[in-house]
């Protein structure tokens, strides 16, 4: 067993680097993602979380208000999951330069950390998950595609010590 924890931890962390999307791909189209025009007003997000495995363990519903101010973006995000529990988080994220923003909600650690380029969205954060046994600490790496005027679509990879615990897939459309 031993011998093969040593394998699987180097195998993970491997994938964990070197599998994921870059923020300097070659776009797709030529949108401009922008977070403070797209996040404005109301957008509901359909989402779930699939471990390394592959398997979906919970799913979600979110209504997100947007509001900008001209150097601050709000959003009152109301979770409702799948098993009835629901959940409030409220990010204010502040636009720094052209491409750059910094952000901050209840349980973020330290300043999350993004940019955009071209229809692209890239933001890092750690944050303190509420769970039925407390709370959990876990780093997310988010990958945002504007697909189209009304539609985005987001994949996180979050990770614990740098170890893959899995991916929340996101469709936000906006209203």
């Amino acid at each position: 067993m031993l011998r093969f924890i040593k394998i699987l931890i180097p195998i993970l962390f491997l994938a964990s680097c070197g599998l994921k999307p870059s923020i300097e791909d070659p776009k797709l189209s030529d949108r401009v993602f922008s977070l403070e025009e797209f996040f404005d007003g109301e957008t509901v997000a359909h989402g779930q979380f699939q471990d390394v495995l592959g398997n979906v363990s919970l799913r979600f519903l979110v209504n997100i208000k947007g509001s900008w101010d001209g150097s601050d973006l709000v959003l009152v995000e109301d979770f409702t999951y799948e098993d009835g529990y629901e959940e409030q988080r409220i990010w204010t994220l502040t636009k720094i330069g052209e491409n750059g923003w910094a952000g901050s909600a209840e349980g973020v650690i330290g300043t999350a950390e993004g940019k955009t380029n071209g229809d692209m969205f890239y933001w890092a954060y750690t944050i303190d998950l509420p769970t039925p046994n407390g709370k959990r600490r876990v780093s997310f790496k988010d990958y945002m595609w504007m697909l189209s005027d009304t539609r985005v679509l987001n994949k996180a990879y979050m990770s614990k010590w740098g170890i893959p615990l899995g991916e929340v897939t996101i469709i936000f459309e906006k209203e």
